[in-house]
């Protein structure tokens, strides 16, 4: 905990952003920090609420308490040990988590949390200043050699433990840069890429050799060496099948995968030889993004730097409520409305309508959408049942639309069919988390972690099932594990 009467002295405090009209115009980060002791006054309102309810919502089991009173005390060198005493890569939730934990906060019950996000943020921020990040190298090697498929947070996090643990770790990487969704699926305006680079310089050191371009389960890397080559697999791959929208018309040029989009304009910002060649624009155009979620969110912000004339997000579901019923939803993660920075540059946003064919012109581009507004009643069996509102169809002017309904499961084509991995009922690779099975695949020596397993999830659920996979490969390779759990 801070100080004890600190959550009464002291008012919650957050970040601040640079004015719209000025962050729209570049791609880099443009939150504004706080100074040293307002992050120090911020850390002293974790009050003495007996039990931290905060640990509930923060999936990598972060000590959050226990810094922010380091902070609070302004001892920033133990704070940065303790946080990454459970996470990898605070510089990586610090910026673009959701912070479940402060939903959890005890104070968010008077709806002021602690600013946990931020304090994470820049407790490493700071470190990484004074230099007290360095490479952790093992003093003696095991002579184990794993391969890790996929460089998002999952196999960054499993990589790196590993390479503590004294293993040779090689990560494969089917893009050109390192970090899987951090890399080009998340803009630069909200995860600057010299935080992954800098990253990669302490796993570099620390043995972890990173192979970019590499397509595992393709001609060029058959699937079969990763099993003929190393001890163990770790499968990390993201959740990369996207979520269609099979309506008439879907095959009229404008219409693009969320994910398609958002990379393309990733690689042009990342200056990445020829991609300008297969940018996507929005500039001048009518932009609707299907999907309320985070990456409609990106395609949103990025779409308001390209120039759009205009940015509609449409949402299947009902409009949450403004503020939640804490009685109901506390300490849980609530439902309720909530608008992005990217929200706020300049969108309009609608609830309640599914679309129901994409109109063309005579040259088979898109021109609009068929819409129409639905509700949302329960049968007698209490479940939530859709249906159309009568006479409420409407045409939505478009040029460029955006698929951002989310992912289905991880692509099968390629390696995980050349695996023969067992999947489970939604798609994803099956293996559980608890036990002497976990994370273990149904194929000897082979495991998996992350949205591969999981599902589309967190960056902060990727970065603790990376870490306990690690223990699990660990203890699998040696017989035993010294690994945190």
């Amino acid at each position: 905990m801070g100080k004890p009467t600190g959550f009464k002295e002291f008012e919650r405090r957050d970040r601040t952003y640079a004015p719209v009209a000025d962050r729209v115009t570049h791609y880099d980060e443009f939150a504004i920090a706080l100074s040293d002791e307002q992050i120090s006054q911020q850390g002293a309102r974790c009050m003495d609420c007996g039990i931290p309810f905060c640990h509930q919502g923060c999936p990598v089991d972060n000590l959050i308490p226990d810094w922010n009173d380091l902070v609070y005390q302004s001892d920033w060198r133990a704070a940065i040990d303790v946080l990454h005493s459970t996470n990898n890569f605070p510089e990586f939730t610090g910026r673009i988590c959701p912070a479940p934990c402060e939903a959890s906060c005890t104070l968010n019950i008077d709806d002021a949390p602690v600013t946990i996000k931020n304090i994470e943020l820049s407790i490493v921020e700071k470190a990484w200043e004074e230099g007290w990040i360095q490479p952790q190298i093992p003093p003696h090697k095991t002579g184990k050699r794993i391969a890790i498929v996929g460089s998002g947070p999952a196999g960054l996090a499993a990589a790196q433990q590993l390479a503590r643990a004294g293993h040779a770790v090689s990560v494969f990487e089917k893009e050109d840069g390192v970090g899987g969704l951090l890399r080009y699926g998340i803009p630069d305006f909200k995860l600057a890429k010299q935080v992954i680079k800098r990253r990669m310089g302490q796993m570099k050191a620390e043995g972890v050799k990173f192979h970019c371009n590499i397509h595992v389960g393709t001609p060029s890397f058959p699937t079969q060496r990763l099993l003929d080559d190393f001890d163990a697999v770790v499968l990390a791959g993201g959740s990369e099948k996207p979520r269609d929208l099979p309506i008439p018309g879907r095959e009229l040029e404008g219409i693009h995968f969320a994910m398609d989009f958002l990379r393309a304009n990733s690689k042009v910002v990342q200056a990445v030889p020829g991609a300008k060649d297969n940018l996507i624009s929005a500039a001048g155009k009518h932009v609707v993004v299907i999907g309320g979620g985070d990456t409609g969110s990106d395609c949103i912000g990025t779409s308001n730097r390209h120039g759009a004339a205009s940015i509609t997000q449409i949402e299947i579901l009902d409009k949450p409520p403004e503020k939640e019923d804490k009685g109901l939803t506390w300490p849980n993660w609530p439902n309720k409305l909530r608008t992005s920075s990217s929200q706020e540059e300049g969108c309009e946003r609608m609830w309640n309508v599914t679309t129901k064919e994409f109109l063309g012109d005579e040259n088979g581009r898109l021109r609009a959408l068929k819409c129409a507004l639905v509700r949302w009643d329960k049968d007698e069996q209490g479940r939530w049942q859709m249906s159309e509102v009568e006479n409420s169809a409407f045409e939505l002017k478009a040029d460029l639309v955006t698929l951002a309904m989310g992912f289905v499961h991880p692509v099968h084509e390629g390696m995980l069919t050349d695996l023969g991995v067992v999947l489970d009922g939604r798609g994803n690779v099956q293996g559980t988390t608890e036990g002497a099975e976990a994370y273990k695949t149904s194929i000897e020596g082979v495991f998996s972690a992350g949205d591969m397993r999981r599902g589309q999830s967190l960056v902060v659920w990727a970065i603790r099932e990376g870490r306990q996979c690690a223990r699990a490969v660990d203890e699998y390779l040696m017989g035993m594990t010294n690994l945190p759990r």
